[in-house]
């Protein structure tokens, strides 16, 4: 008799972000209000694009006979992309950054952490490092995209153009923080097989 295998979900936060995030903790008390049976991982994402990506993929190898999903907001929605693809998963993608190697350009130099108080620096090799990680091609059954037309940070048209072909989601007005977030819950777990 086979045994159920241990489900995993894969929280990544985006950019100058952290656990405490809206998004994060609106997911987590969902969870936990719905009895959902799953081990919920929400790291404090490394500054540095390959750090980072090392950190996400040595929490996926920590339970590599288990079953994992993924949520990614903004940069972390990119990250997710990466991580989706290498390993056949699913993600649910909220305003996700498409072509951050070209944003962060203008975000070079000292940065500050509002939720950490980290100061780091964000080099030109982060854009490199970023630009490593594109996934030209996706696989489109994996991904369910929600983005609002109102995000003041990134051009939401550039997601709809690259996940066309996914269950994808535009809502009008909205911001980058995705308004009204919570209310798509449901329909994210149904999507990642976790109700």
């Amino acid at each position: 008799m086979e045994t159920m295998k241990q489900k995993n979900l894969l929280y990544i936060h985006g950019f100058n972000s952290s656990p405490l995030s809206m998004k994060s903790q609106l997911t987590k008390q969902y969870l936990i209000e719905h009895n959902v049976d799953i081990q919920f991982h929400c790291p404090q994402i490394l500054s540095s694009p390959k750090t980072a990506i090392a950190q996400l993929e040595n929490i996926i190898a920590s339970a590599p006979n288990q079953q994992w999903c993924i949520i990614g907001s903004s940069l972390g929605g990119y990250f997710a992309t990466y991580l989706s693809e290498k390993y056949q998963l699913k993600a649910v993608l909220i305003n996700p950054a498409v072509k951050p190697y070209e944003l962060f350009v203008d975000y070079l130099g000292i940065q500050k952490n509002p939720y950490t108080e980290e100061v780091y620096h964000v080099t030109e090799q982060h854009m490199i490092d970023l630009e490593c990680l594109l996934e030209e091609k996706i696989a489109k059954k994996h991904y369910m995209v929600m983005v609002q037309t109102g995000d003041e940070v990134l051009d939401y048209q550039q997601a709809v153009e690259k996940y066309q072909n996914c269950q994808l989601i535009v809502q009008q007005g909205g911001d980058h923080s995705f308004i009204n977030y919570e209310d798509m819950l449901p329909a994210m777990m149904e999507f990642l097989d976790l109700q």
